[in-house]
């Protein structure tokens, strides 16, 4: 099975402009989101796809591969959907590879891989909460998924609401997940989705998976203990500015 993976890079982030070309610990963000991905061996190619020259001269230059993408792009979703559109060579999956997460595990691709099995449709990864300020956090997506290990909904609300238990003791009572944004799309219906308008649940609640939910598609979750770290603010970039000084200072003996 041939799966192409994509890095979506765009330049003109709202809270953090040219985040991509951002210098953590002596390389760039793609770059060391490139790299990472670049470990695992269940990729046939991998590519990133941007809106901007400067992106695309800076992944050239230390070797990557990169594809030019329209400016006019909702999200990396669309973004991928071009790189498909206009490549010679067909691919069955396309993994889609967030672009500001420069410590994503090469595990965790594998995991998702795993999924893609010529049924599935969309698969993604979940991973359990274990705090109850991620559990209550809006900014953190969680999911629900029934029996068959699909997602049955995305929210930024706590889902779902324990009926009758005080909310200091929800983590005891009852599993939660936060939704990790990795997707892997089955080729022809990443092309299928790209078609979709707009649904309500995703302008309520501004998902784009909802759109594909609202629509039929099935959406396949599989767990994982690893956590990534993405870069949306300056903030989180000092945090992960952090994380690298640990991790040199855990070498030195």
């Amino acid at each position: 099975m041939k799966i192409l993976g994509i890095i979506p890079a765009r330049y003109a982030s709202s809270r953090f402009p040219a985040k991509a070309l951002a210098n953590l610990g002596g390389k760039s963000v793609i770059e060391r989101v490139y790299k990472q991905a670049a470990k695992t061996q269940v990729i046939r190619k991998l590519m990133v796809a941007t809106d901007h020259r400067e992106i695309y001269d800076h992944v050239t230059g230390f070797g990557g591969n990169v594809m030019l993408t329209s400016t006019e792009h909702r999200s990396g979703t669309d973004r991928c959907v071009e790189v498909v559109r206009k490549l010679e060579e067909k691919f069955d999956y396309v993994i889609n590879i967030q672009g500001d997460e420069p410590f994503v595990s090469p595990e965790s691709i594998d995991t998702l891989a795993d999924l893609l099995d010529r049924q599935t449709q969309i698969a993604t990864l979940i991973k359990p909460i274990e705090s109850a300020d991620t559990l209550f956090d809006p900014n953190v997506v969680k999911v629900v998924k029934n029996t068959l290990n699909e997602a049955i909904y995305f929210s930024r609300s706590t889902i779902p609401f324990l009926r009758g238990k005080k909310q200091e003791d929800w983590l005891g009572e009852h599993p939660f997940y936060k939704h990790l944004g990795i997707y892997g799309y089955r080729t022809d219906i990443l092309l299928q989705i790209a078609s979709l308008s707009v649904s309500l649940l995703e302008k309520a609640e501004s998902l784009e998976q909802l759109r594909w939910l609202e629509n039929g598609f099935t959406i396949k979750v599989a767990e994982t203990h690893l956590e990534s770290l993405g870069i949306d603010t300056p903030e989180d970039f000092e945090k992960a500015k952090d994380y690298i000084k640990k991790q040199i200072k855990g070498r030195i003996p």
